[in-house]
């Protein structure tokens, strides 16, 4: 554990409406095990699209040491891109519906022991992406994983049946479409059923995109999943939530600094899990060390099998933590 912060300001930043559970205890949860680490706790809560980014900005700005953002990926995402580059600490609550960044991070499910962690003082710099020129710091995405999110993103239930639900339904209707990927000195065009551009390992709940993507090498993973047949798309899925989806022959993975992909048409994408709509010419870039993060000491290396099953079990820990905590 690092010495104690002396007198230095904490914004915590709820996001109220996020993933499926309620927030009533984060706030008094933080003020009792942050206080102690020589943090003033200051709190907000949003109330629309935008708000997270608005808020951090004004934390560093009036000199606050840390940020924490309670919410899902989409709060991340807003929050974080307000402190890339200040050196201000960045921790994360994880509340929402899939919490990839926080996931790949080894940040906890359980809010406790998320908070605990950041008690801990403990910060490493890591790397995020942009396309053309807007954030992101987990996964961005294009093809049947963006009409995922879009459809996602109109639902009024959140989390992971609804999610599922929604990946059926856009399923039924999804045709692949041709890309040309331009990265290290390559060009390749090909019809794919998805393009997913990693920053870290997953999209959240456990669905391992790039399973051994780092966040803080300088590259990004960049996963093609070619168009095939229903059977052969449903074993991705598969290999999706077990972590061997980089040794599936419908997969080509490579990692670069920057690239370009080229479509036909603007057309929906995801930044984060949130829907968004890109232009036909897509500029990606990686820009390292870039925002300063609460995380484990330790990072674990991913295991294949026996990383998910753990997170599985860590995940149904927190579930009953919660219901103890609301009760």
């Amino acid at each position: 554990m690092e010495t104690p912060i002396a007198n230095n300001r904490l914004l915590l930043i709820i996001n109220p409406i996020s993933g499926v559970g309620a927030k009533e205890a984060i706030e008094p949860l933080v003020r009792e095990l942050m206080t102690p680490t020589g943090y003033t706790v200051d709190v907000a809560y949003t109330c629309a699209r935008g708000d997270a980014t608005r808020l951090a900005c004004k934390a560093a700005a009036n000199g606050y040491k840390a940020v924490v953002a309670a919410g899902g990926d989409g709060t991340v995402n807003e929050t974080a891109k307000a402190l890339c580059g200040t050196g201000i600490r960045f921790g994360i609550i994880p509340c929402g519906s899939g919490n990839g960044l926080a996931r790949h991070l080894g940040i906890p499910m359980d809010l406790r022991k998320a908070t605990k962690l950041m008690a801990k003082n403990h910060v490493i710099d890591i790397d995020y992406g942009s396309v053309n020129g807007m954030p992101f710091f987990c996964t961005f995405g294009i093809g049947f994983d963006a009409a995922v999110s879009g459809h996602f993103a109109k639902q009024h239930r959140r989390g992971r049946l609804s999610y599922i639900k929604s990946a059926i339904s856009e399923y039924i209707n999804f045709h692949p479409q041709v890309y040309t990927l331009s990265a290290n000195g390559k060009v390749l065009t090909e019809k794919a059923f998805l393009i997913a551009v990693c920053n870290a390992s997953q999209y959240g709940n456990n669905a391992y995109i790039a399973p051994h993507a780092s966040i803080t090498d300088g590259q990004l993973d960049i996963t093609i999943i070619h168009a095939g047949n229903p059977i052969d798309t449903a074993l991705v899925g598969v290999d999706l939530f077990t972590g061997y989806i980089n040794s599936n022959t419908m997969i080509n993975t490579f990692r670069a600094p920057a690239a370009i992909i080229y479509r036909n048409q603007t057309g929906p994408a995801h930044l984060d899990g949130e829907p968004v709509t890109i232009n036909d010419t897509i500029e990606i870039k990686c820009h390292p060390n870039q925002l300063r993060v609460f995380t484990p000491a330790k990072e674990k290396t991913f295991r294949p099998i026996i990383t998910p099953i753990e997170n599985m079990v860590s995940d149904m820990g927190a579930v009953l933590s919660k219901i103890f905590i609301t009760k």
